[in-house]
């Protein structure tokens, strides 16, 4: 559907610079736009090569001005360039309904707005919410609850006693309410503790693919409203993760630790158990936590400390071997004999 810049300066919050009534067809970045085009940019680099595009208008930040195209400019040309994105694309809408392959429960209750697609399965007492969406092969156990407006798209596995608030995506293959790791020792065996507990999670969570989130032994595993969790993730059982977190692929999360609000977790970080992260913490890829940390501060390295210390520590090393040599200089020229690493 085309809009004319003035309809998408009104929906962006911005101002039409040059021609309001262009009509742009679609949304391209500058070196992919054809004429009729909107594109965007954020910086001066990007500006130029979008002054020299075809595209018919620009998204910009208010400090660009230009002669050649027709600007729309706003506060954020990032945050622009989201609305504008979902303007010009917005998501699949499902018909409300049940697939005649679906198995749902006589004690479910499905909102008549939502839908409901092929092989999917609803437990016992489930209540599922209004225009939410099963898009295939979703299993959902019993005494679940989804909110309104929930999308779990394919082969998403929700397991009983689970609670998912409104406006929730889960992406394909994450599994919600699984098991924890939860074994005592007893007379050379592991023995299982029964998980007991389930996950709660908030308004406005996003789920990336391939997520797992283990139910709590005892009491639940909370996900806060608007934490946004990329793919690969695994969260323990009993984790508890404030509002507004981010949390990027392949972070691991141990049992019992609980996030503050705010909190991003960068890609492969590592909690261990039983721990306390403060609010608006920012971890740095690839870091393990060991121990709890306070409010705000950015932290890095295995174990994580505050990266400026940590930075300074890589700096220290890799001066080492120049430290070496200067060492055994001195050593020879005081006449020692120079230890071996090995004597050292």
């Amino acid at each position: 559907m085309p809009f004319t810049a003035a309809e998408i300066a009104k929906h962006l919050q911005g101002e039409v610079v040059g021609d309001a009534q262009a009509v742009l067809k679609g949304f391209a970045p500058a070196v992919q736009a054809q004429a009729g085009d909107l594109t965007f940019a954020e910086n001066e680099g990007f500006f130029a090569h979008a002054e020299q595009s075809a595209a018919a208008a620009i998204i910009a930040d208010k400090r660009f001005s230009s002669t050649k195209k027709t600007l729309i400019r706003v506060p954020d040309a990032r945050v622009a360039f989201a609305k504008a994105m979902a303007l010009f694309f917005p998501e699949r809408t499902y018909a409300a309904g049940i697939h005649p392959t679906a198995v749902v429960a006589a004690s479910a209750h499905v909102d008549p707005t939502a839908h409901i697609g092929p092989h999917c399965v609803v437990g016992e007492r489930v209540k599922i919410g209004a225009r939410s969406v099963l898009q295939a092969g979703n299993f959902v156990g019993d005494d679940s609850k989804l909110s309104e407006e929930v999308n779990l798209f394919p082969n998403v596995t929700v397991y009983p006693q689970t609670e998912i608030g409104a406006r929730v995506r889960i992406h394909a293959g994450t599994v919600v309410g699984s098991d924890g790791f939860g074994y005592v020792q007893d007379s050379g065996i592991h023995r299982k503790v029964p998980q007991i507990g389930n996950v709660i999670i908030g308004d406005d969570v996003e789920i990336g693919a391939n997520v797992t989130i283990d139910r709590g032994a005892l009491g639940p595993t909370v996900i806060g409203k608007g934490t946004k969790i990329d793919n690969l993730v695994q969260i323990a059982h009993n984790v508890e993760i404030g509002e507004g977190t981010l949390i990027i692929a392949q972070v691991g999360i141990s049992g019992s630790t609980k996030l503050g609000k705010y909190v991003i977790l960068a890609g492969q970080v590592g909690l261990a158990g039983h721990l306390k992260i403060g609010n608006q913490v920012i971890v740095a890829a690839k870091s393990g936590v060991m121990h709890d940390i306070p409010d705000g501060g950015k932290w890095l390295g295995i174990p994580a400390q505050p990266d400026k210390q940590t930075k300074r520590q890589m700096i220290a090393i890799q001066h080492l071997p120049d430290l070496i040599r200067r060492v055994a200089e001195l050593e020879r020229q005081l006449g020692a004999k120079p230890k071996s690493l090995e004597e050292k």
